[in-house]
């Protein structure tokens, strides 16, 4: 198979109807069986096969899909699969930080294939586009996926299946400081991202376009995280930053402002409330591709092609 690639990364194939997708549960187990059994019914709608392994017996991680093992062994056993084109993730939680080490990252440089998944999915996303130069993909997941908007539905499947990617755009982006900024698309849940720094698998922020979201967390604490960022050093060289939605996190405003406060030396541009993270809009974004940020136009441009 021919790996078509840039400088620094590589195209995963397209998604074509009939092609089978491989589910995986590298972090937290299902708690909802609805909206597995939603999530499937939805790919098989739109002409896709679905394949998972069998949940493992007897297993007493309360929030965990199994053991370290088991997670890490399943996604490695879908990944090899040859008649598996792609691989979303059943759902976030934790527990993709833990079997990190245990991802024999050659296999998936030898067969690039489309991983989706957010939230703690993070790590993994992060892990794997370090590693093998990978474009992978911030977006819904199986048990999300059902319950996001039209929009969101129809971009992750038109992103996945080649269609020409279009400019991202929404009516309620904030710009909260003006300005063009060019680089690598990177990021993801803030809480999930805090946890690589000085680790093996943490990405080189300098240049980048520094996408961020989470849920459920105070503005005290985000606060902490993004002035943990700072004082590591990692937000001083970054070409640009893209709030997304901080769902259920009191405060937003002041969050905002903190971001302007932290950039203040650099001036890059900052936007806000941009249409990806936990709630029903969620937009997929392909992480390590070249994007370019239009203050002007009030739109996330894709600098290419983000599958082959």
């Amino acid at each position: 198979m021919k790996k078509i690639m840039s400088a620094d990364y590589v195209l995963p194939p397209r998604l074509k109807r009939g092609d089978v997708i491989g589910l995986v549960s590298p972090a937290g187990p299902v708690m909802v069986e609805d909206d597995f059994v939603s999530g499937v019914r939805l790919l098989k709608d739109m002409g896709f096969h679905v394949k998972f392994l069998p949940e493992p017996a007897n297993h007493f991680e309360p929030y965990l899909a199994g053991s370290d093992q088991h997670r890490a062994a399943e996604l490695i056993a879908i990944w090899s699969d040859p008649d598996v084109a792609a691989i979303l993730a059943v759902r976030g939680g934790y527990g993709a930080l833990r079997i990190l080490s245990a991802i024999p990252m050659d296999c998936i440089r030898r067969n690039p294939k489309p991983f989706i998944g957010f939230s703690d999915i993070t790590t993994l996303l992060t892990a794997i586009h370090k590693e093998t130069g990978l474009i992978v993909f911030h977006g819904p997941m199986l048990t999300t996926l059902a319950k996001c908007t039209r929009k969101s539905i129809d971009s992750f499947f038109s992103m996945l299946t080649g269609q020409e990617p279009e400019p991202i755009k929404s009516t309620g982006l904030e710009i909260i400081r003006n300005g063009q900024a060019k680089g690598k698309l990177l990021g993801g849940n803030l809480t999930s991202l805090i946890h690589l720094v000085a680790t093996p698998y943490e990405f080189d922020w300098s240049g980048a376009i520094l996408f961020l979201e989470d849920v459920h967390e105070p503005a005290y604490r985000v606060d902490r995280m993004l002035t943990h960022l700072q004082e590591a050093g990692r937000l001083q060289d970054v070409a640009g930053i893209i709030l997304g939605e901080f769902k259920d996190c009191e405060g937003t405003d002041l969050i905002w402002q903190r971001v302007i406060e932290l950039t203040k030396s650099s001036l890059i541009p900052v936007w806000a409330a941009f249409p990806a993270g936990h709630g029903a809009t969620n937009q997929i974004l392909p992480l390590g591709l070249d994007v370019l940020m239009d203050s002007n136009a009030g739109q996330l441009r894709l600098l290419g092609p983000c599958v082959r």
